[in-house]
């Protein structure tokens, strides 16, 4: 039997851990033992013990605790706390998601002991390292023996990296040099399909607990530092939040995160303008909950990578908050585009999607059954 130390350490990581765990669970229980570290990168139970609750994601065995810090004590501290349990389970291989610290000192942990190392999420770039996360996903997708990329843009990015779609890793081996890489989808899409329904539910459940719109609004969230650290940024969104109501005549959901919340609270003006009416402030949610939000809006607003992608499986247009996204097939299909934090931006994109509704979504991620050809692709590769 194989066993798998899945590494988890931030929100994005548990919903992806979702698909794998129910994969494991329901056709490779025999072939597969799972065990799971949750790094306590995210510490605040309403953004990571919920997750585990709602999705069904097997207990953690191991939780290290680590918490907020600096980027070089925080790998550090979660490098000297995982090697022990790495030395104590002798893995097969580690299992990594995305671009976090977690998946940068699990990987560094593993390529010190010889472990294979499998990355989900694999190929995604931004082409700007000056994002923390752009430098975490390019080391880690090149100490990796499997590479498992959810769109054709990933695969592009790894051969003009020097890898190629041809195996050239023989079963049983480690060739840290020459990773298998596979198209496999993105198993975000996998968790959307599955939990689509029930998502409903969770909507009617929501609106009822918070008296939201049932339909006729805006669903945005915000929390990078570039939007959420500063009032000057901070206020243009919220202006665009003014400009929706009075101008286009939709309403605005707003789940606040922490980050954002903090600097309102601070700025007398910031908290002034967020009190208008048709704007509905609202705590942390779950995923299945941003699902069902996401399904009955009429456009999505975001500097969430996970959510711009959501946006895109329920087929909703999406205005993204950042200069840049590493899901650039997003905005070649336009069906997406990038505005920044800036107003003018915002209030033109807006109008633009709410008269020029898209349609015709294209499969760029797979078929929703991307856990099951992880699983079955590991057990081909990785040395039991």
């Amino acid at each position: 039997m194989i066993k798998l130390l899945t590494v988890v350490g931030a929100r994005p990581q548990f919903i992806k851990s979702a698909a794998i765990s129910r994969s494991i669970a329901q056709d490779f229980s025999s072939e597969i033992k799972e065990v799971i570290v949750h790094t306590g990168q995210h510490y605040d139970p309403n953004m990571s013990d919920v997750f585990f609750t709602e999705l069904s994601i097997p207990k953690e065995k191991y939780n290290l605790g680590i918490g907020s810090s600096n980027h070089a004590s925080q790998t550090a501290q979660i490098m000297i706390s995982l090697d022990k349990v790495v030395e104590d389970e002798k893995p097969s291989a580690l299992l990594l998601y995305g671009d976090t610290n977690s998946t940068l000192a699990a990987c560094l942990v593993a390529v010190k002991r010889h472990i294979p190392i499998i990355h989900i999420e694999a190929g995604v770039r931004s082409y700007n390292k000056k994002f923390p996360e752009e430098v975490n996903r390019i080391i880690c997708d090149h100490m990796s023996s499997l590479l498992f990329v959810p769109s054709e843009d990933g695969m592009l990015n790894l051969e003009k990296e020097g890898c190629s779609a041809e195996e050239t890793l023989p079963g049983n081996s480690l060739l840290l040099n020459a990773p298998n890489m596979y198209r496999c989808g993105d198993i975000m899409y996998d968790n959307t399909l599955y939990f689509s329904d029930k998502a409903d539910v969770y909507f009617a459940n929501l609106c009822q607990r918070y008296g939201l719109p049932e339909n006729n609004f805006i669903m945005v969230t915000a929390h990078r530092p570039s939007n959420v650290d500063e009032s000057r940024t901070l206020k243009n969104i919220i202006m665009f939040f003014h400009y929706a109501i009075d101008v286009l005549g939709k309403k605005i959901v707003f789940p606040i995160h922490p980050r954002t919340k903090k600097l309102i609270e601070q700025d007398t003006e910031l908290s002034n303008l967020i009190e208008k009416e048709g704007i509905h402030c609202i705590p942390p949610i779950s995923f299945i909950e941003m699902i069902g939000l996401e399904k009955n809006s009429d456009l999505v607003v975001t500097d969430s990578g996970g959510v711009q992608k959501e946006a895109y499986f329920m087929e909703k247009p999406c205005l993204i908050m950042l200069e840049e996204t590493p899901w650039v097939e997003l905005v070649e299909s336009k069906k997406a585009k990038l505005v920044g934090h800036n107003y003018e931006l915002l209030c033109e994109g807006a109008k633009f999607y709410l008269e020029n509704k898209p349609s015709n979504f294209e499969p760029l991620y797979g078929d929703g059954a991307s856990a099951k050809f992880i699983c079955e692709t590991i057990l081909k590769n990785i040395k039991k």
